[in-house]
């Protein structure tokens, strides 16, 4: 479910976060479903319980899971995570163009791109 990269300059935390969000984002972690425990999933991913535990807090902080003492943490059903998130691309996208401006590279090329990244470049998909 959650992988970690150690080559990845980005940090072990951060990647665990931005995963989360994905699956949470995507649906594939429901709504009020359980979050692996801080502990098996430090042992899972052979990594301290503190970076899970300052990932846990940041997706808490952020609105992706809560608490319930005693339980564990939950994902939360807040629907507006997937517009957040889709913003957060679409602010990426606006700088990367920016970039791309600044490069000259013409649009027509760069939504070329685009499509053939999103696959409906390719024959199969057209």
């Amino acid at each position: 479910m959650v992988s970690i990269d150690l080559q990845n300059r980005k940090p072990i935390y951060e990647q665990v976060v931005e995963r989360f969000q994905t699956l949470i984002v995507s649906g594939i972690l429901e709504p009020d479903s359980q979050m692996p425990s801080v502990r098996s999933l430090a042992v899972e991913l052979s990594i301290n319980p503190n970076t899970i535990q300052k990932a846990y807090t940041l997706l808490e902080q952020e609105g992706y899971i809560y608490p319930v003492k005693g339980r564990g943490n939950f994902v939360s059903g807040n629907e507006g995570l997937k517009v957040k998130k889709q913003e957060s691309v679409y602010q990426s996208l606006k700088e990367l163009v920016e970039k791309g401006k600044e490069l000259d590279i013409p649009c027509e090329e760069f939504v070329k791109r685009a499509r053939e990244y999103f696959g409906e470049g390719d024959e199969k998909s057209v």
